[in-house]
């Protein structure tokens, strides 16, 4: 029988038995079959930046659950929803020329806009102005409209220009409201009253259209 020590790496070390023609090894270091510390620890991967699409989505989820609380006035919303339609027609045109791609430059260019919407949106959810509907049919009237414009907004089916059209249009008559209650202590006539449905239902009718329409956010979220 033949005995043989072998040495394997840095202090491995394997006694070899040979007899009859078969080899066994009888021992050896555990350090050589494992990695060191070090290298057995995962890279650590740098979280990617999210996509132009993904902050697009993001904000608009930001703006559709301020008009849903109230929080955004819809003068506010138009505003902000007014920004994000020039963001995104920049976008378009400048995919366009270049292949369907945008450089770095514009990639930067874009992300700096969209953080300039990011500040305006938490600037005005958390100001003074929120919506104030109270506890009559005019009020719920226009709390109804605005939770179809949230919901659209959230699902998608709203375009944040569509959505700019909607809001200016809530805002006049709002504004409207607001000058016929002054002018008369705080209330409104029947007139004034049968006036205001029938805004709003010219405005209902824009929110079916627009949300029905072929216009989309061009996201992933399903129709609801």
């Amino acid at each position: 029988m033949n005995v043989t020590f072998l040495r394997w790496g840095a202090g491995s070390l394997a006694l070899l038995v040979s007899a009859a023609g078969v080899t066994t090894v009888l021992a050896q270091d555990p350090s050589s079959s494992q990695s060191s510390p070090a290298a057995a620890a995962p890279a650590t991967e740098k979280k990617a930046d999210p996509s132009i699409a993904q902050r697009k989505e993001n904000l608009q989820d930001r703006i559709a659950n301020g008009v849903k609380s109230g929080q955004l006035t819809a003068g506010e919303t138009a505003n902000l929803e007014k920004k994000e339609a020039a963001i995104n027609k920049e976008t378009s045109a400048d995919r366009a020329a270049n292949g369907g791609k945008l450089t770095s430059a514009e990639k930067a260019q874009v992300n700096k806009q969209q953080n300039q919407v990011s500040k305006q949106i938490y600037t005005d959810k958390h100001n003074a102005n929120t919506a104030h509907y109270g506890n009559n049919k005019v009020g719920q009237r226009r709390e109804n409209q605005q939770d179809r414009i949230a919901q659209g907004i959230k699902s998608g089916q709203l375009t944040p220009s569509e959505t700019a059209k909607l809001e200016k249009q809530q805002q006049g008559i709002n504004e409207q409201v607001a000058k016929d209650r002054k002018a008369n202590g705080g209330t409104l006539t029947a007139s004034e009253k049968k006036q205001v449905n029938k805004e709003q239902n010219q405005a209902s009718r824009n929110i079916y259209r627009k949300k029905h329409n072929a216009a989309t956010q061009g996201n992933t979220k399903p129709k609801q």
